[in-house]
């Protein structure tokens, strides 16, 4: 099931909505696909900033508080394209899911400055930019540690003036972050509350303020919060009030910085995180532990996962965790990832239906055609980047099938018919369990095609371990 290639026309991608704070840096890459070179404009765009019409990156300063409607376009010698964007500027920030690439699953402690920098290249050269995915982030690994198997990641934690230092492999974080902004790109990184990263490096504990500070100044853009080693300083069991303390302190120094900080909760799900991780000033945080190599559970994470529904919304996002697709890291070098193609594009349907953040975690330096095809579907992506942010609710049919129902603010609504069984079965969408009457216009859209009018349901035959993702839309 290949999605079809972009034609040489542009195509303008993305969010229709994006939250800033006035007065900060603003950055952001226009995702368009099409044959280059490509020239841009946009109407109505806010006199703080700058929009380069080569590389279609806005920058400059984000402008005073207020919703700002501005059209961008995009021409080449084959056609042009608009679409309405809408500039908010006040207190919320991540108004759809953030989307981008992130190294742990691939490299993790292996990270290198030299592999973040190759990450972003081809994040552009493949396309992945140009469908939305735009920040580049650092897992566990870039700080020192005391006792590391490699030699040249160890090293004191701090100078004598208190300030976190990156061990060998990253000489430069300030330049790393300009390297990646310079591509229209935006440089996320990690820590933990506690006094060490779940892999045995540095961690924040006691230099909160000090790191916030230091992050904000080398240029970052998200921050991973990781619980790890906070359990060392609490009580056991925590409380409630000692799971948020180390979230809601972290949530307001990255406030309180002179640049937008992206702010992800990574404590697995404690406490029931979903209620409260938007009051200590969460953008985004895991409803549940790793899903590490236990691919198999897409399934089950993902219908879990929307049992939080009420919760999220516009600015707070419930995180299943990364996208593991293509090739995957493992102890021994890489391997491919080890599910079949139906459900890879089972899981990345799930993912969207959820409205989940959408962070890609596998080599990027291998990555294939199918791969990208998955990733980078513009459709698809729609789905999960739609400006309502609503996640999907689950009407259960049987033991193993189910659907998927999400509205979407045209109106229309993302169905997704799904068999978590091992045997194709079929699966039908009933009108009165969709909420909709009368005639529907139905569309795939992996394939991108229209597969006709409907009156009362919509069946297909699901394979096992499979989901078939379309578009519902009245018929008249």
């Amino acid at each position: 099931m290949l999605t079809p290639k972009p034609g040489p026309a542009p195509r303008i991608n993305g969010p229709t909505v994006y939250g800033c704070r006035p007065g900060h840096p603003f950055l952001y890459r226009i995702p368009t696909q099409g044959e280059r070179p490509i020239r841009f404009s946009a109407g109505g765009l806010p006199q703080e900033l700058k929009l380069d019409a080569a590389t279609g990156i806005i920058t400059g300063v984000a402008p005073r508080r207020g919703e700002y409607e501005i059209t961008l376009r995009a021409g080449n010698s084959h056609g042009r394209d608009r679409r309405l964007f809408k500039l908010v500027s006040g207190d919320t920030l991540a108004l759809t899911p953030p989307m981008g690439w992130n190294d742990w699953y691939a490299h993790y402690d292996r990270i290198t400055d030299q592999k973040m920098r190759a990450a972003a290249d081809t994040m552009i050269r493949k396309g992945m930019a140009d469908v939305g995915y735009q920040y580049v982030n650092i897992d566990d690994g870039w700080m020192n540690a005391e006792h590391h198997a490699d030699p040249k990641r160890n090293g004191p934690s701090r100078d004598a003036a208190g300030n976190l230092l990156p061990n060998s492999y990253f000489p430069d974080m300030k330049g790393l972050a300009d390297y990646i902004h310079h591509l229209g790109l935006k440089a996320g990184l990690y820590t933990s509350p506690g006094p060490r990263t779940c892999a045995g490096f540095a961690g924040a504990y006691q230099h909160e303020a000090q790191d916030a500070r230091q992050f904000a100044d080398w240029g970052f853009d998200f921050l991973k919060y990781d619980w790890c080693s906070y359990d060392e300083v609490i009580g056991h069991p925590p409380t409630l009030e000692e799971m948020k303390r180390p979230y809601g302190l972290m949530g307001g120094l990255v406030k309180a910085q002179k640049r937008d900080l992206v702010f992800n909760l990574c404590q697995y799900g404690m406490g029931d995180v979903w209620q409260w991780g938007a009051e200590v000033g969460g953008q985004s945080w895991r409803t549940a532990g790793d899903l590490g190599n236990e691919l198999n559970r897409v399934f089950e994470v993902a219908l879990a996962n929307c049992q939080h529904r009420a919760w999220q919304k516009p600015g707070a996002w419930n995180d299943p965790d990364y996208v593991q697709i293509g090739y995957i890291g493992s102890g021994e070098g890489f391997k491919p990832c080890p599910l079949t193609p139906s459900e890879q594009y089972a899981f990345m349907s799930l993912w969207c239906l959820m409205a989940s953040p959408l962070f890609y975690s596998g080599d990027l330096s291998q990555v294939d055609d199918f791969t990208l095809n998955v990733l980078c579907n513009p459709e698809v992506l729609e789905i999960d980047q739609d400006s309502l942010g609503q996640c999907a609710r689950v009407v259960g049919l049987t033991a193993d099938t189910f659907v998927m129902v999400k509205d979407l603010a045209d109106g229309s609504k993302a169905i997704g018919l799904g068999n978590r069984g091992e045997s194709p079965t079929e699966v039908t969408a009933r009108w009165t369990d969709l909420g909709v009457h009368g005639e529907q216009r139905i569309r795939d859209v992996w394939r991108m095609k229209d597969l006709g009018r409907f009156d009362h349901a919509f069946a297909s035959r699901v394979p096992g371990r499979a989901l078939v993702l379309v578009r519902l839309s009245p018929g008249k």
